[in-house]
């Protein structure tokens, strides 16, 4: 059994596509998905432990995929993995600018040192990412740019650091694609809201009992899923999405329109779930009994 794609087996062939932070979570899924559908992906991420284990669980599927260790935030770093990428592959067709990380903490307890190291990396790794891909190869060739990042449109309460570099990387991309269209390069992003990925389990207990109240307040009953991020990055990566560039796309299970306060939600199981990911894992905070 392998990843059921909506999409052609053909999506991507012959094409490089790099996913960061590709060695777990929705990234992980997301380098799935891809290599399923022809790419040549490449990893790109700060531990080769998860790095290995998710390049051999895409060439056990029968996909094609290599992996480099680097620190995104490391100005160099990015500049000598994107050369090296383009020396081995010829030239990057996508990125998925998908590394990030934060933890949960009101805006009086972060210190300088916390604020900076979560700016540093939801928003200037993926600024160096995107920027030595444009230089070294987008520029001369075109392609595709999709940036991660998250639901902070009425602002990020208990993860301020986070929700400012988000909306950084916001208005990046509509840069980005003003300054880019011109090199036939479109960038775009999306913004998971609340999705069952494998990063909750790294939270601390006290947030995960908050995260598993979570779904009501989404209108369409549940949280997401890897899957559902994942094909609405490969839209935008496509050739259906030919003429889409500076767009956020949100998917969110509309949580973000409107306010429970002001009209509550009543749970309900009407929404199903995308069952896209074959390798999908399921945190172990929703593997309780309490939760079955």
């Amino acid at each position: 059994m392998g990843y059921r794609s909506v999409f052609k087996a053909d999506t991507f062939k012959d094409q490089t596509i790099i996913v960061t932070g590709g060695g777990s979570g929705i990234g992980r899924c997301t380098a799935h998905e891809i290599a399923s559908l022809g790419a040549h992906v490449t990893l790109v991420g700060r531990k080769t432990e998860k790095l290995e284990k998710v390049h051999a669980e895409i060439v056990e599927d029968g996909g094609r995929c290599d992996y480099h260790s680097c620190d995104i935030r490391d100005e160099d770093a990015v500049k000598a993995v994107v050369s090296t990428i383009v020396k081995d592959q010829g030239c990057i067709h996508g990125l998925v600018n998908n590394a990030g990380g934060q933890f949960p903490s009101p805006l009086l307890a972060i210190s300088k040192k916390g604020w900076d190291a979560v700016i540093a990396t939801n928003l200037t790794g993926g600024f160096l990412m995107a920027r030595e891909v444009f230089n070294q190869s987008m520029s001369q060739r075109g392609g595709s740019i999709v940036n991660i990042v998250a639901d902070m449109w009425n602002g990020m309460p208990g993860m301020g650091h986070s929700g400012a570099a988000r909306a950084g990387m916001v208005n990046f991309t509509q840069t980005a694609a003003y300054e880019w269209g011109g090199a036939g390069v479109r960038v775009n992003a999306v913004a998971p809201g609340w999705i069952t990925s494998s990063g909750m389990d790294t939270y601390p207990d006290s947030f995960k009992s908050v995260i598993k109240t979570l779904r009501a307040a989404v209108p369409l009953g549940r949280m997401g899923n890897e899957a559902e991020v994942s094909s609405a990055i490969c839209y935008l990566l496509s050739d259906a999405a030919a003429f889409i560039s500076g767009t956020t796309i949100r998917i969110d299970g509309a949580a973000s329109q409107g306010n429970v306060a002001i009209m509550p939600l009543q749970p309900h199981n009407r929404s199903k779930p995308f069952d896209g990911f074959h390798r999908e894992v399921i945190p172990d905070l929703f593997n309780t009994d309490e939760n079955s």
